[in-house]
Formats: C-alpha cells, structure tokens, sequence
C-alpha cells in the first residue's frame, strides 16, 4: 500500500539572479572595450582630414604616436622625449621587426616635430609608418 500522495512537478519560474550576472558581465565587457578604443583618439590632437583616406580597423598591439601642436610626443598617453621614444621603439623592433607604427600628428604641429619623429622611428628600425587621418565633414 502506498499513502504517499504523487507530486506533481511544478515548473521553475523565471530565475532573474543569472540573468542580472550576464548583463553586468557584458557590461563590463563593453565598458572595458569602450575604453581601449578610445584610449589614443581621445586625446587633444586633432589629425588634418584627407579626401582618399580609409578608415582602417584598429588591432591589438598598436603602437600610436601623437605629436601635440607644441611637439610634444605621446605613447600610451604617458609624455615622452625624443630619447625615451627612441628606446622604447627600439626594444619594440627586437621583438616585433615589422611592427607598424601609426602616427597621429596635429594638423597646427610644426613638420619639423613630424620628421622628428620619423627619424627616430628610421633610426630605431622601424619602417612600416603609417599617418592618421581624418574623415571629411
């Protein structure tokens, strides 16, 4: 004889903790890539626009300098002098020999600071430079 009365299995409703989790975790997520997208075209350096230029898509482990219009030399928003630059791009070829090199130069920057950082760029062996660019308005 059995007394013992059958359950019946009662759907589980809506679990809304796991939920709350994904949507902090992808909001993390985006807040972290928001932030290392514009972590170097931020700054106050604005590029002079070009008609033919094509917006390329930006990879990981690029090295970005941006020459202010006072010439100031910038990488990884830390202020750099020509000789850190040199040093810094040097132990970069030992390790990557065809890294390229974007150039972010302020349209009010002398040319002199742009070749500046060109040679230091020759000197330290790197030779894939490329120069950013605006989109026209």
């Amino acid at each position: 004889m059995n007394f013992r009365k059958q359950s019946t299995l009662e759907a589980p409703g809506f679990q809304i903790a796991p939920m709350v989790d994904i949507v902090f975790l992808l909001l993390i997520f985006f807040l972290v890539t928001w932030n290392f997208a514009r972590h170097e075209t931020e700054l106050d350096v604005k590029v002079p626009t070009a008609k033919e230029g094509k917006e390329s898509r930006r990879s990981v482990g690029e090295v970005i300098i941006n020459v202010k219009s006072d010439g100031t030399i910038m990488m990884n928003r830390r202020v750099m002098t020509g000789q850190e630059l040199g040093d810094t791009l040097r132990k970069i070829s030992e390790l990557y020999p065809d890294q390229a090199v974007i150039l972010r130069g302020d349209e009010s920057a002398d040319y002199r600071h742009i070749v500046a950082v060109l040679d230091i760029c020759r000197t330290a062996n790197i030779w894939n430079v490329a120069f950013a660019t605006g989109r026209p308005e």
